[in-house]
């Protein structure tokens, strides 16, 4: 009988590996004042702003959009939150907002975006995020989002393959030669 059966010492050996990452646990918040701080201490780092004018943005900047974050959720019930990781430290921010530019761009749309501070990266907290706000969306009626991720951005472009966004059109980005590519995901 033991010659029709053998035991494998190594039964996995030479089979391709399947990994199978849970999703970090994450916790989407209405932006607070002292998150302007938190995201502008985050972002002040030349990788993370790569593909946002590639330099570090003043304070003021972080005031002003956190406030205008607050103000989207009151009026349409989302906005760009918080992103906090399980031990409540801001990891950066993720939501949807009206698209803010008026000269160019989806107007009228809804802009789906995530920001992660680089310690971050490559954790899995972007599609995560991302997955929570669109359900956060979808409860308010929302139809569909649009994405705008530079061409060159691999690691943003990987989250919207992962939402099952679709490319929607390719675009110049106004005022440079950088391209950008729009994705759209139906809700």
């Amino acid at each position: 009988m033991g010659s029709l059966c053998r035991r494998a010492d190594r039964p996995t050996e030479g089979l391709p590996v399947t990994e199978h990452r849970v999703p970090p646990a994450v916790r989407l918040r209405v932006p607070t004042h002292e998150d302007a701080f938190a995201w502008h201490g985050v972002f002040d780092d030349p990788d993370v702003m790569e593909f946002h004018g590639g330099a570090s943005a003043e304070l003021s900047v972080y005031e002003e959009l956190t406030a205008r974050q607050r103000k989207h959720d009151a009026e349409h019930g989302f906005c760009f939150w918080t992103l906090l990781g399980e031990d409540d430290e801001v990891l950066g921010f993720a939501g949807a907002q009206p698209w803010p530019h008026l000269e160019w761009g989806p107007v009228g749309e809804i802009e789906l975006g995530w920001r992660l501070g680089r310690a971050h990266w490559g954790k899995g907290y972007a599609t995560a995020a991302a997955r929570a706000a669109l359900e956060r969306l979808r409860a308010t009626g929302v139809p569909s989002v649009v994405a705008m991720v530079d061409v060159r951005n691999e690691r943003s472009i990987a989250v919207t393959r992962r939402l099952g966004m679709e490319v929607e059109e390719r675009f110049g980005m106004p005022g440079s030669d950088r391209r950008g590519l729009r994705f759209r995901l139906r809700l």
